[in-house]
């Protein structure tokens, strides 16, 4: 029978005293605004201290009487097929969460609430924008065994959909025990990566904090006028906050800008020990281990944080590095799920959790194989004139900079060294030329892969059978050139800031050719997927990876294309077609591989790859090959 449970009895002092504080500082307002004087209230007159003690008991006593009650009259019970959720004072609210729309099951201790032994609860489900029910506060047992009951009974009823029937002993080791014992523990625990101390030291030494400049342009801009008059005027910030206040440091000239790199400098330094620090605490005790269809993390010093990740809910893989940690051989990797991100509820989280804080790529390659198989991947480059479009994208931009800074010289008379823009044009060229090299695409049978950026670079690692929506834009620009973007859109919740898996700047007969494709590879990636259950429900074999890999979202599914040039949507149909037409796109990896998309600018056949020119996916800036135009 399921039992009906309530929240852990020490959140009651806890919530009070949580909420204690502000009802203290409200009362220290009303009181310190009076100038020490008692307050007159319109109709009572002046009331004297007395009256004041007893309005403050009052609220106190309503306010522990409304959290007790809060406490004791919520309820909840986690049912075969749904979390039911019972709670409200003045107005109940009951709530149904079916458990196959749960995507996550996050567990959250600050210092406090690991000495309380409490925790919170958050369950997090598809396409939600917050998080859709939130247990404060229960015991740090009552929350591993929801988070551990969640994922067995979901994994129970896709063993259920895949097989008809269950091993009895199996059925006694998972499925009949009582709830009050806590649930059965899990059957094996694979540990995948654990952060050690000196991975922790690498994370807080790659991170930066960018929001710390804008924070103190902020600050200054405010108290600049004011702290001005407390800093002497030989000091570098001195010179610094004439800048916020004012155009007037540029009179200075060079001098005046060589004051300001000390500041500068300092600038960046607390800037770095802001995100290291911010990076370190963050990722302390960092573990990932693989247990029945999920990945569970644990990572945090002072909030520390304990969550899972289901892998029928993983819409898509990203491999994300920076200059620094490409020369060092480092990256990280993220997974992105349906709904919202586990841990970041209301902290503006990119929408996805951190797999792998860092680590040597050749691990990050071992970690994505484990949990999609994804081997060798062979990434494509745009066409030669995409990256011509680039230096002159980037010169238009420097020589705006130049203009600009020239205009400002020569109307305010202000003697600025705006030539010194000038240096920029190479670095913009380079930038350019760097962004049109990391930029490339792949499509297998079972994988759509992009990747894009330059200081920011991700590779972004899509299933096929995820993918919702193929979107074909074309800028003005874009169609000058003969190029095109492609988009596959997923239920990632990072897809809805725009941040999907893009091969931008393909040339257009490619693009075509690439929708078609992935089309095409979807639709064949589901009925293989679909025809891979039926066979395992035949045979009664079920697998923890199998079975959490169903297709469960993917029923009767209806994928959209859309084109910017003509404003379509069409629906994908069954079709037989694996007819490729040869574009222009430039091989940007070599990879064992077996398709052969081919052609230049002129439309010869590519060559083809030497079997022994193979490259990682993490680093793939080697083995490269060009085309002519």
């Amino acid at each position: 029978m399921t039992q009906i449970r309530t929240l852990s009895p020490v959140s009651i002092p806890y919530r009070i005293l949580q909420r204690s504080g502000s009802i203290a500082f409200a009362l220290i307002f009303v009181l310190s605004g009076q100038g020490g004087a008692l307050p007159e209230l319109p109709v009572i007159g002046v009331v004297d201290s007395t009256f004041i003690g007893a309005i403050a008991v009052a609220i106190v006593l309503i306010f522990v009487g409304y959290e007790t009650a809060y406490v004791r009259r919520f309820q909840y019970k986690l049912t075969t097929d749904s979390l039911d959720i019972d709670s409200g004072v003045l107005s109940r609210r009951n709530r149904e969460i079916p458990l196959r729309r749960i995507q996550n099951v996050d567990i959250s201790r600050n210092i406090i609430q690991r000495g309380l032994n409490i925790a919170v609860v958050s369950f997090e489900t598809a396409g939600g924008e917050s998080t859709e029910a939130t247990l404060r506060f229960v015991s740090a047992e009552e929350a591993k065994r929801l988070q551990r009951e969640v994922g067995r009974r979901k994994h129970d009823k896709s063993d259920t959909r895949t097989s008809e029937t269950v091993d009895s002993s199996e059925d006694d080791q998972t499925g009949n025990k009582d709830e009050t014992s806590g649930g059965s523990p899990d059957r094996t625990v694979n540990e995948l990566f654990v952060l050690d101390d000196g991975e922790l030291a690498l994370v807080g030494f790659f991170s930066i904090d960018l929001r710390v400049p804008g924070l103190l342009v902020a600050g200054l801009s405010t108290l600049g006028p004011i702290l001005t008059g407390l800093v002497p005027a030989a000091s570098p910030l001195r010179s610094l906050l004439t800048v916020i206040g004012g155009p007037s440091v540029l009179t200075g000239g060079v001098n005046a800008l060589l004051g300001l790199l000390p500041v500068l400098i300092g600038v960046v330094v607390l800037s770095w020990l802001v995100g290291a620090a911010s990076a370190v605490t963050s990722y302390y005790g960092f573990r990932l281990t693989e247990t029945r269809g999920e990945l569970r993390y644990e990572r945090g010093l002072f909030q520390r944080y304990d969550g899972s990740i289901p892998f029928e809910k993983i819409q898509t893989l990203t491999v994300e590095d920076d200059p620094l940690k490409r020369y060092f051989g480092y990256a990280t990797l993220y997974v992105e799920t349906a709904g919202y991100a586990p841990g970041q509820s209301g902290s503006g989280g990119r929408g996805s959790e951190v797999a792998v804080p860092l680590a040597q790529r050749d691990r990050i390659d071992e970690l994505i194989k484990r949990i999609e198989p994804v081997d060798t991947i062979e990434l494509r480059r745009p066409p030669k004139r995409a990256r011509r479009r680039y230096l002159v994208r980037a010169g238009l931009i420097v020589g705006a900079v130049i203009i600009g800074l020239y205009t400002i010289s020569t109307v305010m008379s202000i003697t600025f060294p705006w030539w010194v823009a000038i240096g920029l044009l190479p670095v913009g060229g380079i930038i350019a030329i760097a962004l049109w090299r990391h930029r490339g695409h792949w499509i297998s049978e079972d994988y759509f892969v992009t990747r894009n950026g330059v200081f920011t670079r991700e590779t972004r690692i899509v299933p096929l059978y995820r993918i919702q929506t193929v979107i074909d834009t074309r800028t003005v620009f874009q169609r000058r050139l003969g190029l095109a973007t492609i988009i596959a859109d997923t239920a990632g919740s990072r897809s809805l800031g725009g941040s999907d898996a893009q091969a931008v700047d393909i040339s257009a007969q490619r693009a075509t050719t690439l929708r078609t494709e992935l089309e095409t590879r979807l639709q064949r990636a589901i009925h293989v997927r679909k025809d891979r259950l039926g066979s395992m429900s035949t045979t009664g074999v079920s697998s923890s990876k199998s079975s959490s890999d169903t297709v469960a979202n993917n029923k009767d599914t209806i994928v959209t294309t859309e084109s910017d040039n003509d404003g379509s949507k069409s629906q994908v149909t069954d079709t037989d077609d694996n007819s490729t037409t040869h574009d222009n796109d430039q091989p940007a990896d070599n990879h064992n591989h077996n398709d052969n998309y081919g052609g230049d600018d002129d439309g010869t056949e590519e060559t083809r790859r030497s079997e022994n020119e193979t490259n990682d996916i993490s680093n793939p800036e080697s083995g490269s090959t060009e085309e002519s135009e």
